[in-house]
């Protein structure tokens, strides 16, 4: 039987994980799936004909160490998927500025390497919004992000200052319908859309993570959305194992990216009885596809 790996993270107690949902369908094809924390000591990546980077859900606090595994498991002539240089251009989330470039429908941002004291007010004007969402330009399940108007900009600037004093940042308007509409995830396996789920925040919190009490649930993507999804897969330039596309309607009526997950995005398996199928063929053809140069 050929094996494969499952990168997770060696906690996940606080996490909602479906991974193993594709297992039995990986069985069924010939393949044994391990499920491998990423920082695992004594791993011999020989074993696995694919890596396939998963829950590896505490990374952004230790990047270069992620990165120089993920760097291992390709020297010694293990397929990871996705690749190391998409992991590398994808991580943070400057990408999007790259988006923005290839004609991809965006949202405003403006990019900072820190804030120094009294830096934070004067970004609302830059920003031309009374309403927006700070976040860390590396992060995940919405760490050290804030939504904040100018008054309780005020009331916080010691904390965010601090926080972002030494953090490189992102700021963009509030988009009103995540809290009113939710946030469209769309998924491709292998270039291929697969599902795609609608995620709502808890009335008073912005938040869509089921970790922070967002409401999942499967939706059908109307063809506008799957308009979107398509021209952001264009703008990739290589095929994907796995994309997670988040989009959000803004009030001109276009679907915009707030996010495109490249890493580690929960893939949501549950919420599509095919997906867990879908997946597995996308890993066993990338599996059996000629090997990528990694020189």
């Amino acid at each position: 039987m050929r094996r494969a790996a499952f990168l997770t993270l060696s906690d996940p107690a606080d996490f909602v994980i479906d991974d193993d949902l594709a297992h039995e369908p990986m069985r069924r094809r010939g393949w044994q799936v391990d499920t491998v924390p990423w920082d695992m000591p004594g791993i011999d990546w020989r074993r696995y004909e694919i890596a396939v980077i998963r829950s590896t859900w505490d990374y952004q606090h230790r990047p270069e160490e992620f990165l120089a595994t993920l760097d291992r498991i390709e020297r010694f002539g293990t397929r990871l998927e996705n690749s190391l240089d998409i992991v590398r251009w994808n991580m943070q989330k400057t990408y999007l500025r790259d988006l923005a470039v290839r004609a991809v429908a965006t949202l405003p941002t403006l990019w900072r390497q820190r804030l120094d004291p009294g830096e934070l007010l004067p970004l609302f004007d830059a920003m031309q919004s009374e309403e927006v969402v700070i976040k860390p330009v590396m992060s995940g399940n919405a760490q050290g992000a804030y939504r904040l108007d100018r008054m309780q900009a005020r009331a916080q600037v010691a904390e965010i200052e601090a926080y972002y004093a030494a953090r490189p940042l992102m700021m963009q308007p509030f988009e009103p319908a995540v809290v009113t509409e939710g946030e469209y995830s769309l998924f491709y396996f292998n270039g291929e859309y697969s599902h795609c789920v609608l995620k709502v925040p808890k009335p008073g919190d912005f938040r869509v993570q089921e970790e922070h009490g967002g409401d999942i649930r499967a939706v059908t993507a109307e063809p506008g959305l799957c308009a979107a999804g398509d021209a952001v897969l264009a703008a990739i330039s290589e095929t994907l194992l796995y994309a997670r596309a988040d989009f959000v309607r803004c009030a001109d009526g276009l679907f915009r990216i707030m996010e495109l997950e490249l890493v580690e995005p929960a893939l949501y398996l549950r919420m599509d009885a095919g997906a867990p199928d879908r997946f597995a063929d996308a890993i066993v053809a990338k599996a059996t596809a000629p090997a990528r140069d990694t020189r």
